[in-house]
C-alpha cells in the first residue's frame, strides 16, 4: 500500500483519562539509600508527575510534532508510522534514521532541521539529507504486530521495504543506535545492495575466530557481565515475561514514567542532574509516544521476539562502509579490531561527551560526525 498522510490527534479523551490516573497516583515511600540507587527516584518521579498533570502542554508539542510530513504504510501487514522531510540541496541522500528504546522517533526531532536544510542552520547545502524516520512497530503510531516473529532483523526488511518499494529509494544510508543499532546492522547483512553505508551509535561484534579465549575476549566478557548484573534488570524483564510488568505501566502513567525516566537517569551523559540535559518537557514528550498509543507492552515485546526467541546474530559479516561512534558514558562497545572484523570499518569517532542517545546527549558531535561520514560517499 502506498504510504498515507497522517497528523498525530490525540482525543481528548485519552489526556482527560491521563489527568485522572495522575491525580489519583500513588506513591511508595523512598528504599533507604541515596536517590535513583534502588530504581527510580520517588521524589523526582512524583515531580515529574506533578508538572505532568498542572503544566506539561501536550496540544503544543502535539502541533510541533505536526509541523514535518508524517505518513502511514502498511509493510508486512503492519502499519509503520515515519515523518519523511525532503532535503534542499543540490542531491539530498536519503538517510533512515532508527531510534531505540525507551526512546521514539523524538529523539531525532531537533535533528531534522539540521539534516534536511544545512544551510538554514550553518552547514553545507551539499550536506543536504532527505530523512525518513520510522517508529519501531509496537512502539509509538506505528502499528502493534498482532503475530510472533517480529524480531529485529524482520524490522529491517520492513524498514528496507519502505525505503526501496514505498518511497522509491534505491540506495539510501542508514544510522541507528540501541535498537536503531541492532536493525541497521541487520539491513548492513541483508540488504547491503541497497545501502551507501551506515553509522553506528551502537554496534556488535564477537570475538573473531581464534580470540574466543583470549584475555581481550576474558577482559570484555567481564565488563558486560557486570553490566548485566548491575543495569540489566529492564533487559531480563522484557526479554522473558515483558507482559506481567506491562499491564501495570499501560495502567500507571506514574509506573511508565518511573521505568522509563530511570534509564535515561542512568544512561545520558548528566553526571546525575538529568535535566542539565533533557527537559521534563522532552521526557514527558518522548513518554507520551508510549502512553497516549498504550504501546508498553508492544514495545518490550521486541526484547522477547529478538533476546528470547531468536539469539542476534554478531558474526554474519557488514560488507557496507560504516562508521561507529563511541560514546564515554555508553555502555561499551566491543574491541574495535573486532569491529574490524565485522564491519567495513572506515570511520571510529571516540566522542569526547555523550551517553546512551547519542543524537540527544551529544547533538552537535552527532549531526557533524554524521554528516563527514556520509559526505565521503555521496
Amino acid at each position: 500500500m502506498s504510504p498515507r498522510p497522517f497528523r498525530i490527534d490525540v482525543p481528548e479523551a485519552v489526556l482527560t483519562d491521563l489527568h485522572r490516573r495522575l491525580d489519583a497516583a500513588r506513591f511508595p515511600e523512598p528504599l533507604p539509600g541515596a536517590p535513583w540507587e534502588r530504581g527510580a527516584d520517588v521524589s523526582y518521579v512524583r515531580e515529574l508527575c506533578a508538572y505532568w498533570r498542572h503544566q506539561y502542554d501536550w496540544r503544543r508539542h502535539e502541533a510541533e510534532l505536526n509541523r514535518y510530513p508524517q505518513f502511514l504504510c502498511e509493510v508486512d501487514g503492519v502499519d509503520i508510522h515515519f515523518w519523511h522531510v525532503r532535503g534542499k540541496g543540490p542531491s539530498p541522500l536519503p538517510l533512515l534514521l532508527t531510534h531505540g528504546w525507551p526512546g521514539s522517533i523524538y529523539e531525532f526531532h531537533h535533528l531534522i532541521g539540521p539534516l534536511t536544510d544545512p544551510a538554514a542552520h550553518g552547514g553545507n547545502p551539499e550536506d543536504a539529507f532527505d530523512v525518513v524516520i520510522p517508529a519501531l512497530p509496537g512502539y509509538g503510531f506505528s502499528g502493534k504486530p498482532r503475530e510472533p516473529g517480529w524480531h529485529a532483523s524482520r524490522v529491517a526488511a520492513a524498514f528496507d521495504r519502505l525505503m526501496v518499494e514505498h518511497l522509491g529509494y534505491s540506495r539510501y544510508g542508514a544510522q541507528g543506535g540501541d535498537w536503531g543499532g541492532v536493525v541497521t546492522t541487520s539491513l548492513g547483512v541483508d540488504r547491503a545492495e541497497h545501502l551507501v553505508g551506515i553509522h553506528l551509535n551502537s554496534a556488535f561484534a564477537g570475538p573473531p575466530p581464534g580470540e574466543e579465549q583470549s584475555e581481550l575476549a576474558r577482559e570484555y566478557g567481564q565488563k558486560m557481565a557486570t553490566l548485566m548484573a548491575t543495569e540489566g534488570g529492564y533487559f531480563q524483564v522484557q526479554s522473558t515475561k515483558p507482559m506481567s510488568l506491562a499491564i501495570a505501566q499501560s495502567d500507571s502513567p506514574a509506573g511508565l514514567a518511573a521505568w522509563i525516566v530511570e534509564k535515561f537517569q542512568t544512561w545520558v551523559d548528566c553526571d546525575g542532574e538529568l535535566e542539565r540535559v533533557l527537559s521534563k518537557d522532552w521526557l514527558l514528550t518522548n513518554l507520551m509516544f508510549y502512553w497516549v498509543t498504550n504501546s508498553a507492552a508492544s514495545a518490550a515485546n521486541l526484547y522477547y521476539e529478538t533476546h528470547g526467541v531468536r539469539r542476534p546474530d554478531e558474526s554474519s559479516p557488514v560488507r557496507v562502509p560504516t562508521a561507529v561512534a563511541v560514546l564515554p558514558k555508553d555502555a561499551p562497545l566491543p574491541p574495535r579490531r573486532w569491529l574490524e572484523a565485522r564491519y567495513d570499518l572506515r570511520r571510529y569517532t571516540e566522542m569526547a561527551r555523550g551517553g546512551h542517545f547519542a543524537a540527544v546527549d551529544a547533538p552537535d558531535l552527532f549531526l557533524e560526525d554524521v554528516r563527514a561520514f556520509f559526505r565521503e560517499l555521496r
